[in-house]
Order: structure tokens, then C-alpha cells, then sequence
């Protein structure tokens, strides 16, 4: 499905509408067109891109991927920046990502997706609603780039809560649904460190080197998208090194109850060692056993064996074994 957004400056009107707006955009220089496409670009339409638009082909081989890590590219009239964004119904760190492709030149924005991205609609909201301008290209694709990540935050702080809660748990209980909700949160912050150190290095970039169209005025706008893509990557690192420690912690005390439950048999094994000795010789079948016809044989090692039970438990917890 195609979407356009066309900004005529003379009335200062933006007007949503098709593909058609293409030709009118094309009638006069000063006007300003967002060409969404919100599905695969087949050959007819890389032919259409390449011609309106001056769009590389091997860009749009890239931008057409539903698998290409985030980059960007400088042309002579345009930046083509790729980014990994998240998918209308992703709301958690188990979430879905998609590759969001921005062709951004001074007179037109190009931007590409293969499933519905909320962070699109919210920045063509905001142009509509008057919130942004498309008279700037640059800073629509910088609004745009930043909701992007800041949909991340939130995945990210609802993560924080959730790990607050599981190390309250595994103090006090040892259940290993816990340590496999642990293990899956700690691959899916893998996936995400990678595509933040990605969008770093992307937009570290693009705040060094300016290009086309973005140019020294949107010095602060760059500068503040790289410090939310900063933080979400400092996140991302944080919480995935405190997944770590639960798990080595989940690890550690299930071992350390391990070890008292084996302690504990082996006090019980320790005990009833010598009291098996004692049964056993008074339980074989000789005729002439020492003490065996004596009338109160059988208290008698009653009471040898209770003592011996008192001695190794004194002295068990004498050694603080118990």
C-alpha cells in the first residue's frame, strides 16, 4: 500500500493522498512529498523510485529485505539510512522487529516497511496535526528515528520492573520456570544489544559526518537522537549483565540447597551406619551369640544404640554441621 503526504508551501497546506501525488509533486521545485510503502516493492515500482526519485537500485535491493542490519548510505541528493524498528503489536522485550528503510533527500522522504509500524504513523500524525513541518526533511526523518527508539524505552523499563520482581522471587523460590523466563529475556537483550550497536554506530556517524539533508542546523536534533539510542544501548547492556547475575545467582543457590539437602542424608547415613552394624550382628543366625539369651539384651542395645544416636548428632552440631 502506497501513503503520501504533500507539502505545499505556498498555502502551507499538507495533503494526504496516493501515488498519484507524484506527478504533482514533480510539476513544481518548491513542494515536498513522503512517499510511504507499507509492503514490498516489486520491479515496477523500483523502475518508478529509481526514475521520480534518483534512488540507487542496489538501495532499494537493501530497503526491499525484510533482513538487513541497520546502515546508512550518503548519495550526491540523498541519505538512505536503514533501521531496525518494532512492529505495531510488539510490547515487549519478546518482540517482533522489522527493517524501516528512509530515503530522505531535501525535497522528498522515502520510507519503506513490511509490517504496520506505529512510529510511521505517529510522525505523519504529527505532521497533520501541525506538530512538525515538512518543509524540513531532515528533521521529520530525525522525529521519525527517534520514535523509533523511544518505543524501545518502554519495552526496556517494563523489562527493569519485571527483573526487579523475578530477583525478589528466586530468594524464596526455586522454580525453573523462573531461571527459563530468565534465559529467554537474556537472548532476546542479546538480539537488541546487536541492533543497537548498529543504530550507534549510525548515528554517531550521521552527527560527525553531516550529509544531505542533514546539515549543521540539525546539530542538537542528531545530537539528541544519538543520546536516546545511547541510553536505550546502555540499557540493553545493563539489563542483560543483570540477567546474567540471576541466572549465575538462580545457579548458585540451587546448588547451596543442593548441598544442605546432601548434607542432611549424609547425617542420616552417618547415624544409621553404626546402628545397621549392630542390627547386623545381632540379626545373623549363629546358635551361640555373646549376650543373646541375656534377659535384657534387647534394652541393651536399645540403649547403645540411642547413645550412639546422641554422640554423632552432639557432635554433628559441635562441628556445626547441623
Amino acid at each position: 500500500m502506497l501513503t503520501t503526504l504533500l507539502y505545499d508551501p505556498q498555502d502551507d497546506s499538507l495533503t494526504r493522498g496516493d501515488a498519484s501525488q507524484v506527478a504533482s509533486w514533480q510539476l513544481r521545485d518548491d513542494t515536498i512529498l513522503w512517499l510511504n510503502i507499507d509492503g514490498e516493492i516489486d520491479e515496477q515500482l523500483s523502475d518508478s523510485l529509481q526514475r521520480d526519485f534518483g534512488l540507487h537500485p542496489l538501495a532499494l535491493q537493501d530497503a526491499s529485505r525484510d533482513r538487513h542490519p541497520p546502515k546508512i548510505e550518503d548519495f550526491d541528493d540523498h541519505t538512505f539510512m536503514l533501521l531496525r524498528g518494532l512492529s505495531a503489536d510488539s510490547d515487549s522485550i519478546n518482540c517482533d522487529n522489522i527493517v524501516l528503510a528512509l530515503f530522505v533527500g531535501p525535497r522528498f522522504i522515502v520510507t519503506r516497511h513490511s509490517k504496520r509500524s506505529l512510529s510511521i504513523e505517529r510522525t505523519m500524525t504529527a505532521l497533520e496535526a501541525g506538530e512538525l513541518s515538512l518543509k524540513n526533511t531532515g528533521a521529520v526523518a530525525l522525529k521519525l528515528s527517534r520514535y523509533v527508539i523511544k518505543r524501545y524505552h518502554k519495552i526496556l523499563f517494563d523489562l527493569e520492573s519485571r527483573l526487579e520482581e523475578l530477583e525478589t522471587v528466586m530468594l524464596t523460590t526455586a522454580d525453573d520456570k523462573i531461571l527459563a523466563e530468565v534465559v529467554l529475556y537474556k537472548t532476546d537483550l542479546t538480539r537488541l544489544r546487536r541492533n543497537f550497536h548498529y543504530h550507534v554506530e549510525l548515528f554517531d556517524s550521521l552527527r560527525s559526518e553531516p550529509s544531505v539533508p542533514f546539515d549543521d542546523s540539525l546539530y542538537h536534533e542528531i545530537n539528541d537522537v544519538c543520546e536516546h539510542q545511547h541510553r536505550a544501548a546502555s540499557l540493553a547492556d545493563l539489563f542483560y549483565q543483570v540477567s546474567s547475575d540471576l541466572i549465575d545467582g538462580y545457579i548458585s543457590i540451587s546448588a547451596h540447597r543442593l548441598n544442605n539437602i546432601m548434607k542432611v542424608l549424609t547425617i542420616i547415613t552417618a547415624i544409621f551406619v553404626p546402628l545397621t552394624f549392630i542390627a547386623g550382628i545381632y540379626g545373623m543366625n549363629f546358635e551361640y551369640i555373646p549376650e543373646l539369651k541375656h534377659k535384657d539384651g534387647y534394652f541393651i542395645v536399645w540403649g547403645v544404640m540411642l547413645s550412639i544416636t546422641a554422640v554423632l548428632i552432639w557432635l554433628f552440631r559441635r562441628r556445626k554441621w547441623l
